[in-house]
């Protein structure tokens, strides 16, 4: 798998995970996609960059997470956007598998 392509896929989780509105720690969020927290930190910068995710800060209260993302509409977009060449690709894969089967 190339590197745009396994980015995209990366990109697609996080800003599914941030879609479900479930507020989480980057050490939490990082443990579920299963990326470094460094990997994380990296992706989010570049989102937010992208301007797909915006970052609010809570340091001040101590009840609350130090960060909480969000999708911007652009993001949101954006999100949408992978998930229908998600989901193109796992269709092809499908037929592609349908088509062996049947050869056999």
């Amino acid at each position: 798998m190339n590197k745009n392509k396994k980015t995209n896929i990366d990109h697609f989780n996080i800003l599914r995970k941030i879609d479900q509105n479930n507020p989480k720690s980057q050490r939490e969020l990082a443990k579920e996609l299963e990326l470094s927290l460094g990997k994380l930190n990296y992706c989010l910068k570049a989102l937010q960059k992208k301007g797909l995710v915006k970052f609010k800060n809570f340091k001040a209260n101590p009840n609350k997470l130090n960060y909480l993302y969000i999708l911007t509409p652009k993001g949101i977009t954006k999100k949408t956007k992978l998930t229908l060449n998600f989901l193109k690709q796992k269709m092809s894969e499908y037929k592609e598998l349908e088509r062996e089967i049947k050869k056999q």
